[in-house]
């Protein structure tokens, strides 16, 4: 009997030592955002960290990795340990990079695993003040009339002001001259000052010139037309019905998250998205709030790369290597 109490005495304190499971999150969880700071991914995502934070008990850090068309953050991402610390808030340019970049340190579809859709932000046609045209339907009209002689600006190569101009140019059945930038601040510049003839851009970014009458808005891309500019109207109820385009943001880890760690990411990020304040937030920079499940960003992520894909077939792009 002795023996046998000593036995079980000492297997009590074999697992009374052995070490618990560690829970999920166990230290800070890194955000990275593929851009530089101060554009509308890293405004979000530092919307939005604090609010993952809390829901997740642990410190959310973003960590911005710009560089190679977002393809530096995309790939670190990727490349990351499958245990949840490390997050990406992936951009439309996930989709459709494979169309404009030969060599991609990643694949799209195989290399991440869908966490929550976070928000849909419209884009708004604008032109400067001194542009002949005052709505859409005359900017169509002076397009095919130029037949590719006009130009329009974006932040580079593969930017949302890019892709965006091509979806549309291919949907209208019009031609314009590319002229890419090196970052979204000059191209706005540029366009106040009529050296490019009009961009796509993103409605936190239009929208103080838009209200100071630098620039002309003359449609944006979204279902509905935005609270932001609420008298400017979708290119679907103008010129091209049933037309929508939004650039999107979408939370994503590595491949291989495993189940429960991905069930409570995703719990943790519709609730940060969908609290009212943060909600409110994110409205006031122009993005539509949607804390979506995971299997909704993969079927959006799958989309998004046929649709780029189909552009490609249509519309000549750049390829880079």
């Amino acid at each position: 009997m002795r023996r046998l109490f000593a036995a079980a005495l000492g297997a009590a304190l074999l697992l009374g030592l052995a070490p618990a499971a560690q829970a999920f999150p166990d230290r800070p969880i890194r955000l990275i955002v593929p851009y530089g700071p101060g554009g509308i991914t890293d405004i979000a995502a530092r919307i939005i960290a604090p609010g993952l934070g809390e829901q997740l008990g642990q410190q959310v850090i973003v960590d911005n990795r710009p560089g190679g068309a977002a393809m530096l953050g995309f790939g670190m991402t990727a490349r990351a340990p499958a245990d949840g610390h490390t997050l990406v808030l992936a951009t439309t340019a996930l989709a459709a990079n494979p169309v404009l970049f030969r060599d991609i340190p990643y694949d799209a579809r195989r290399d991440f695993t869908p966490v929550s859709l976070v928000g849909l932000v419209p884009m708004v046609l604008v032109v400067p003040r001194n542009s002949p045209v005052n709505s859409i339907a005359e900017f169509v009209s002076l397009a095919k009339q130029r037949n590719g002689q006009m130009n329009y600006g974006s932040a580079g190569n593969g930017s949302g002001n890019h892709l965006t101009t091509e979806m549309f140019m291919h949907a209208a059945g019009i031609r314009a001259t590319h002229v890419p930038y090196r970052g979204g601040g000059q191209v706005m510049t540029d366009l106040v000052a009529g050296r490019v003839e009009f961009v796509f851009a993103v409605l936190p970014t239009a929208r103080p010139f838009i209200l100071d009458r630098s620039l002309r808005a003359l449609a944006v891309t979204g279902r509905t037309r935005s609270e932001a500019v609420p008298s400017v109207p979708t290119v679907a109820e103008t010129v091209l019905p049933g037309f929508a385009l939004y650039e999107w943001l979408g939370l994503l880890g590595p491949a291989g998250l495993p189940e429960p760690i991905l069930a409570q990411l995703h719990r943790a990020a519709a609730a940060a998205v969908r609290d009212p304040a943060i909600a409110e937030r994110l409205k006031n920079i122009g993005v539509e709030g949607q804390g979506s499940d995971p299997a909704a960003l993969a079927a959006h992520l799958d989309n998004e790369l046929r649709r780029w894909d189909d552009l490609a077939k249509h519309v000549r792009f750049e390829v880079a290597q």
